[in-house]
């Protein structure tokens, strides 16, 4: 038996579930979203719980997977996701420009514009260097979070470039002089 498929969602007060067919539509103070599931997994509403229920044991590999896809919704419209970034460089900045464009100087001979899809905000610290990437969508913030880290990945050698908050990155040994 899949452990996280079995363990119940909670549902906390202001959020509506709408269960239709394959679907699950869930509303909350922040947006709404709609979850597809995989086939043979449903879902039944349990006083204030969801519950993740296989019918048989051929769905065993994505049973977890449902529940945890909905879970993430429910939490994106109580909560939202965030994910932060930071850039590191001389000269390395972003700047927002209107509302759904980012502009990134990343010391190619070009700035690089960057237009945010629907329903994801991005805030630019004053610094320029720090990034925080939101959403009610967990997997769309991500998504935008590593095509902004694609831009200019880090560098092992000179540890330049755009890197998540945290992350831990190996500095390699550059090369030796010639003697």
């Amino acid at each position: 038996m899949s452990r996280i498929g079995k363990k119940p969602i909670t549902i906390p007060k202001g959020v509506t579930v709408k269960i239709e067919g394959n679907t699950v539509a869930v509303q909350g103070p922040k947006g709404k979203l709609d979850t597809p599931l995989p086939a043979g997994i449903k879902m039944e509403h349990k006083d204030g719980h969801l519950l993740a229920i296989r019918d048989n044991d051929s769905q065993a590999a994505v049973h977890g997977l449902a529940r945890a896809l909905v879970n993430n919704a429910v939490e994106g419209v109580t909560k939202g996701w965030t994910k932060e970034l930071e850039i590191v460089g001389i000269g390395y900045r972003a700047e927002m420009k209107g509302k759904g464009l980012v502009v990134f100087t990343l010391g190619f001979s070009h700035p690089i514009e960057y237009p945010l899809p629907s329903g994801i905000d991005v805030a630019v610290d004053p610094k320029q260097t720090r990034l925080t990437v939101t959403g009610i969508d967990r997997q769309k913030v991500g998504q935008v979070s590593a095509e902004i880290r694609a831009l200019r990945p880090p560098d092992p050698y000179k540890n330049k470039g755009v890197r998540y908050v945290g992350e831990r990155l190996k500095k390699k040994v550059g090369k030796t002089g010639a003697k």
